[in-house]
C-alpha cells in the first residue's frame, strides 16, 4: 500500500504542522455532476461494522448505524442519489451520483448547494456516524482520508457495481482484509 505521506518542507506545513498533500484530482471540481466511486475505512482497518459469515456480512450496532445514515445522505443533499454499496467489516464502498440539475454549465445559481462537493458529503457522513457513535459510547473512528474514483461510463460502472456486490463474497482476498497479513 502507498504511503500517504510525502516527504515535506517548511512549505508544506499549515500553523506549523505538515500538510497531507491531496489525493484528489487536482484538475476536477468534485462538486461536479457525475458518478463517483468511494471506499471510506475505518482507522487502522479495524473490524467495527460487523462480519463476514457463510460470504454475507453481518453487521454490528454501529454496522447498522453506517448502513441507517447511508441511505440519509440524499434527505441532507438533495442533489445526491445513491448506487450499490456495502458495508463491510472495516470499510465502505459506494457509488454517489451528484447531480445538481440547476447548477450546469457555471450558471449555477447562489446555492450553497452547487457549492457541495464530494468531500462535503463524505465529511458530512463520516460525522453523523462518529457523532452518534461517540454519543452512544460505542468505540469506533475512521481513517482520516477516503479513495474516490471518477467513473467515467458505462462500461466502467458495471465492472464497479459488479465489484461492489462481489465483495462479501471476495473478503477472504480482499486487500482491505488486513487478518489475512498476520
Amino acid at each position: 500500500m502507498p504511503c500517504l505521506y510525502k516527504h515535506t518542507n517548511m512549505s508544506d506545513k499549515f500553523r506549523n504542522i505538515y500538510r497531507i498533500s491531496s489525493s484528489r484530482l487536482s484538475n476536477w471540481d468534485y462538486s461536479n455532476n457525475g458518478y463517483y466511486f468511494i471506499t471510506i475505512c475505518t482507522k487502522e482497518r479495524n473490524h467495527y461494522f460487523g462480519e463476514i459469515i457463510n460470504n454475507e456480512m453481518n453487521l454490528s450496532e454501529i454496522g447498522l448505524i453506517v448502513h441507517k445514515y447511508w441511505f440519509e445522505i440524499p434527505r441532507h443533499f438533495s442533489f445526491v442519489e445513491l448506487d450499490e454499496y456495502v458495508v463491510m467489516p472495516n470499510h465502505v464502498h459506494g457509488i454517489i451520483i451528484i447531480n445538481k440539475k440547476n447548477c450546469r454549465d457555471g450558471a449555477c445559481p447562489v446555492s450553497t448547494e452547487c457549492k457541495n462537493t464530494l468531500g462535503n458529503i463524505v465529511g458530512s457522513f463520516k460525522s453523523t456516524v462518529t457523532k452518534y457513535a461517540n454519543s452512544h459510547r460505542i468505540s469506533f473512528n475512521w481513517q482520516l482520508r477516503f479513495y474516490d474514483h471518477i467513473i467515467k461510463n458505462e462500461k466502467s460502472l458495471y465492472y464497479i457495481r459488479q465489484y461492489i456486490r462481489d465483495n462479501p463474497l471476495n473478503w477472504e482476498t480482499d486487500r482491505n482484509n488486513l487478518s489475512l497479513k498476520s
